[in-house]
């Protein structure tokens, strides 16, 4: 049981602003997410970046699927007898590798304060080797965020140049904003030149100003900028502030939202 006043992912959080590694929520937008998703991370990586992957997307829209590999094993294995963080690794060329987290995005709400801990010591364990965490999530769950990307300080989303890209991306955008979210970082890939990226950029950033009110940050192109230098630099420290404020709010609630965290609640009362 979980306590309704306990911030079910501040662990997590802490855990996030305090390692050495920057973390990062990513969404992909466009003809072929995972690519977009894996071209982002192989780019960062490309920087001398050591770069682990949290994959919380399933089937045929996965990290693994896209290299046809298994699923693999969920980071909630750990709870289990003699399963070590190590042999949750799954390979991927050029990165330090991937982790299936959806069944433990799915269960933190849920698990009390010793499970939880367990799985935080895992987290931690293999965030130790990276610089760079990327937190894979689908754009069609933008709308219920889970713990690990609330807990994340930053959200990228990269945006396929295409119209598909463009439709993809706005949804995660206004997606997120709904949840909470204050600004985001976009980044453009596919693009037939610099000229027609930062069209691209522009039309969306003034489409969510519009509609949604949200800021966007913009990070260059996937291909010709270092994206990740652009999240890690001290100037972009300010822009994920008001995200964070709108984080806390979220997660004193979404455990409630939850429905088997609600009913977990409500036995309690």
């Amino acid at each position: 049981m979980i306590d309704p006043h306990e911030d079910q992912a501040a662990g997590l959080r802490r855990l996030f602003r305090r390692a050495p590694p920057v973390v990062v929520a990513l969404y992909a937008a466009g003809r072929n997410p995972a690519q977009i998703a894996l071209r982002a991370a192989h780019r960062i990586a490309g920087h001398r970046e050591r770069v682990l992957m949290l994959d919380e997307v399933r089937g045929e829209r996965s990290l693994a699927h896209l290299v046809g590999e298994q699923p693999g094993s969920d980071l909630l294995g750990v709870l289990g007898a003699g399963v070590q963080p190590r042999d949750l690794v799954q390979a991927l060329p050029g990165l330090l590798g991937r982790v299936p987290v959806a069944a433990a995005a799915l269960a933190l709400p849920l698990l009390d304060g010793e499970r939880r801990e367990t799985l935080l010591q895992a987290l931690r364990a293999l965030m130790r080797p990276a610089s760079f965490i990327l937190v894979h999530s689908d754009y069609e769950a933008a709308g219920d965020p889970s713990p690990f990307i609330f807990a994340a300080p930053r959200r990228l989303v990269v945006a396929e140049a295409s119209h598909r890209g463009a439709t993809e991306a706005y949804q995660v955008i206004k997606r997120l904003a709904a949840a909470g979210a204050g600004s985001i970082h976009v980044a453009v890939t596919g693009a037939r030149g610099r000229a027609d990226a930062k069209a691209f950029f522009t039309s969306l950033d003034g489409l969510v100003a519009h509609h949604v009110g949200v800021p966007l940050a913009w990070l260059g192109e996937v291909e010709r900028d270092d994206v990740g230098g652009g999240l890690n630099a001290e100037f972009t420290e300010a822009s994920p502030r008001d995200a964070e404020a709108a984080f806390l709010r979220r997660l004193m609630s979404c455990g409630l939202r939850h429905p088997r965290a609600a009913a977990a609640l409500g036995s309690r009362t």
